[in-house]
């Protein structure tokens, strides 16, 4: 049995195994040993080469557009942004991904329409792998479907996930620590669901036989296997309803934005969304023995120092010295920090270079 005929039969093996405590550890011991041979086969598929899809990022961040083909996504990028993306009236117009530029309360958002992603694209259908491994780069995904295809929502959504892509969720709140000696140590925090036996047969699906977990979340098993991976990409998410024009009466998902493209219906409040989505925060640069500039530089929350420096110049982070902030991040003005230190919205910083 070849491996991706061992994903299959694992695959269904999961399916009819119906989950409760007594089926818990068989369970946790199939999906461990599913995600990893899906991984081995992910690096067979690599070495082979082939044509990549490539998204150049630039701008502040990058939104990709997501969906089926014919659902619009040309469309919104050539309204959001004035691009000349080609649209038609036929699938998969879109053969490479296309950027744009839209700007926005003074940030500068990349938007890139991609080929269209269908079922299956997981498993390599439509060149579904290449796809969603550009897609991994995003800071914002916006899945794309029409109002005549709602249900296609629930399809993009776990295409991406068995893309590795965790939409809207947080890493998981588990420490491992791989050690020589010493057998494993698991610690945790909170009370678990999953009992010590399924942690212990997981780790070792992954020949984890010695180190300390430390585990600060009420862990299930597959995001135990995210944690212990470490390549989960974790990215926030917009749903948009595009041709509402065409249906106005469709009843529209919770939390997704019905809009028409065509018609620029709802534009703005898709802006105002992938702006709040993306929750910027702006930081002043003031150059050693100089007055603050009055334009910010706009970075998402959580941006370090190193940002900055990067953003700025890449010999400016290898020639970094140290820098010395004003603002809410500090605990007094002027101090002196360096390359790890977190910005605040507002926030004033010098860099200082060697």
């Amino acid at each position: 049995m070849d491996i991706h005929q061992e994903i299959k039969r694992l695959e269904e093996e999961i399916r009819k195994t119906p989950y409760n405590k007594a089926t818990e550890h068989h369970i946790g011991r199939l999906k461990a040993k599913l995600a990893r041979l899906k991984e081995e086969a992910e690096k067979q598929r690599k070495k082979t080469g082939g044509e990549q899809y490539a998204i150049k990022k630039e701008g502040d961040a990058t939104a990709v557009l997501v969906g089926y083909p014919s659902v619009g996504k040309s469309t919104i990028l050539n309204a959001l942004t004035g691009a000349k993306s080609e649209v038609g009236d036929y699938d998969f117009t879109t053969l490479k991904p296309v950027p744009g530029m839209l700007e926005y309360n003074g940030a500068k958002i990349q938007i890139v329409d991609v080929p269209g992603l269908i079922e299956g694209a997981s498993r390599g259908r439509g060149r579904g792998r290449e796809i969603l491994a550009a897609v991994r780069n995003a800071d914002i995904i916006i899945i794309v479907v029409d109002v005549f295809t709602l249900e296609n929502i629930d399809v993009l959504k776990n295409e991406l996930y068995e893309g590795g892509i965790r939409l809207d969720e947080k890493p998981p709140d588990v420490v491992i620590k791989k050690k020589a000696t010493g057998g494993l140590s698991i610690k945790s925090t909170v009370d678990l669901s999953i009992d010590e036996q399924t942690i212990r047969s997981i780790l070792r699906e992954y020949k984890i036989h010695n180190g300390e977990i430390l585990i600060r979340e009420d862990i299930t098993i597959d995001r135990l296997i995210d944690a212990i991976l470490g390549n989960r990409a974790y990215i926030p998410s917009i749903t948009v309803v595009n041709k509402i024009d065409l249906y106005p009466d469709a009843q529209i998902p919770e939390n997704a934005i019905a809009v028409s493209a065509e018609k620029k219906i709802n534009l703005d409040k898709l802006v105002e969304e992938i702006y709040r989505k993306l929750d910027f925060i702006r930081v002043y640069l003031k150059p050693p023995g100089g007055k603050m500039e009055e334009e910010p530089m706009i970075l998402r929350r959580g941006a370090r120092v190193e940002d900055v420096c990067r953003k700025i110049h890449r010999d400016l982070l290898e020639n970094f010295k140290y820098a010395r902030v004003w603002g809410r991040s500090v605990k007094f003005e002027g101090q002196k920090v360096g390359l790890e230190h977190e910005l605040e919205d507002g926030d004033v910083i010098t860099v200082y270079a060697r």
